[in-house]
């Protein structure tokens, strides 16, 4: 029997921007922290290398929850998801606001990363709730949400480090967590389309080994050593605990990660893709950062504060936000797999510049933004591609991977720039500083990465915008209608 869908609540209208909110709250967070890595080892009393597990922490519980969640909200409610993943990010703020104890601080920001999992829940709730007109800009609005809330993040956290107390950066962050988690509950509406079954424990399990060798591994391999036995034991171990969970996910009945969708071309080179602009995007507000704080006795630094650094940036999280539209009319017109390699290609085209000219400022906030438009199209494209491919039960699970492929990609990038300008430095006033030829270096390195992510996304077969696209919908108006027939 056919039934009218429900009459929209004017609050629907809000949860396109309460969704954006939460993924630019989402970067934010992961970013206020870099500007007091400095001055943590003074503030806390502990070791510098121990204070940069403020970062490490927050790098892996996120990727072991993203998939994990994602999953979970394919099976229980994304809506529900979303906000059990909102909570412990505004929860880890609050103890990081009340709490100098290292031990602590580190624990909190471990919460903190359950957030990573906001994006592919936020993707997965709009592909279900908007019609068809809608659905490609919102999607490529939320993709960017990553790159503009990294932008923002960077000044906020400086301003308020400098001119306040550092908890005060918490309870702010803390602040904004609250009205995140309420504007969920109240604005976006919970999607009927599920894939019941039993959650794979083990799997879970599993992965959540398998990827804490793997990423504390190339995170820390710059401090122990490349060579010593703890990284050539956790990348063994890696190697060996995901060997052993893909052999049991092909096996279990409802697997974690459905490896069989990403055993096609489609699905999984669009999983290498995003590894590949994980790496190039991560590369240009790591490596600009510490080019323009350079102090000006090395000749080509320019001697910026942590504040002026931040608005150096700004302007690519602007970019993003302005062009996320565009890439959406792209991917319609010409095809998400398109639109990734064109958007890859314009990441090439930036560094490129950087490469061509790093010493005055202008020419590095050209090259900067230039990088920025070609992630807007690049991340816009990823989930885009993802949505077509597989069934409407899975978005979320499958993004979640997506998501976690960047975030590998990311980690990745900060190993090679740490190695590179480690090996290029020159002392400067009795100290070792980068060399130039090492950010230019850092810089060919990331735009030869995008040029591999372009060449990867002209490779995935055909072009699912059109045909995909029908599937999709078929397939989230009949899990609808069976929601609706079943009230």
């Amino acid at each position: 029997m056919y039934r009218p869908a429900p009459m929209p609540r004017p609050r629907d209208r809000l949860t396109v921007p309460v969704l954006a909110f939460g993924g630019i709250l989402m970067a934010v967070m992961q970013t206020v922290v870099v500007p007091l890595l400095p001055d943590l080892p003074r503030l806390t009393g502990a070791s510098a290398a121990t204070c940069s597990w403020m970062v490490t922490a927050t790098l892996l519980s996120g990727a072991v929850l993203t998939p994990v969640l994602g999953r979970a909200g394919d099976m229980y409610g994304k809506r529900r998801v979303l906000i059990a993943a909102l909570c412990p990010m505004t929860l880890g703020s609050v103890l990081c606001a009340l709490s100098s104890d290292i031990g602590v601080l580190i624990a909190a920001r471990a919460l903190s990363g359950a957030a990573a999992a906001v994006v592919p829940l936020s993707i997965s709730i709009l592909r279900d709730e908007l019609p068809p007109e809608r659905r490609g800009g919102a999607v490529a609005l939320m993709s960017s949400t990553v790159g503009i809330g990294a932008a923002l993040g960077l000044p906020l956290a400086a301003v308020i480090v400098q001119y306040a107390n550092w908890h005060a950066m918490f309870w702010v962050t803390a602040g904004l967590g609250a009205v995140g988690v309420a504007s969920v509950a109240w604005a976006v509406p919970e999607s009927p389309v599920r894939e019941p079954g039993r959650f794979d424990v083990p799997g879970s399990l599993g992965l959540a080994a398998g990827l804490v060798c793997l990423l504390l591994g190339v995170s820390q391999g710059g401090q122990w050593g490349w060579g010593s036995p703890r990284i050539a034991g956790l990348f063994l171990g890696s190697a060996v605990i995901l060997g052993l969970w893909w052999w049991q996910q092909l096996r279990a009945e409802r697997p974690l990660v459905d490896l069989r969708l990403v055993s096609r071309p489609t699905v999984g080179l669009a999983h290498v893709a995003a590894l590949l602009a994980g790496f190039a995007f991560y590369a240009n507000s790591l490596v600009t950062a510490q080019l323009v704080q350079a102090p000006e006795a090395t000749g080509y630094g320019l001697g910026l504060s942590i504040v002026a650094t931040g608005l150096v940036l700004l302007p690519g999280g602007f970019i993003m936000l302005l062009l996320s539209p565009l890439s959406a009319r792209i991917s319609a017109s010409r095809g998400p797999r398109v639109t990734l390699a064109l958007g890859a290609l314009v990441i090439a085209a930036g560094y490129g510049v950087r490469v061509a000219d790093s010493r005055d400022l202008w020419m590095i906030m050209l090259g900067a933004a230039v990088v920025g438009t070609g992630t807007t199209l690049a991340y816009s494209a990823l989930p885009t591609l993802i949505l077509h491919a597989v069934p409407a039960g899975q978005t979320a699970s499958a993004n979640g991977v997506n998501v976690l492929m960047r975030t590998i990609g990311q980690a990745t990038s900060s190993a090679a720039v740490a190695a590179v300008l480690v090996h290029h430095t020159s002392p400067v006033d009795g100290a070792p500083v980068p060399t130039l030829h090492g950010y230019l270096l850092a810089f060919a390195i990331a735009g030869t990465v995008a040029l591999l992510a372009c060449a990867t996304a002209l490779a995935i077969p055909g072009d699912p915008a059109s045909g995909g696209t029908r599937r999709a919908r078929g397939r989230v108006r009949s899990a609808r209608e069976d929601a609706l027939e079943g009230t």
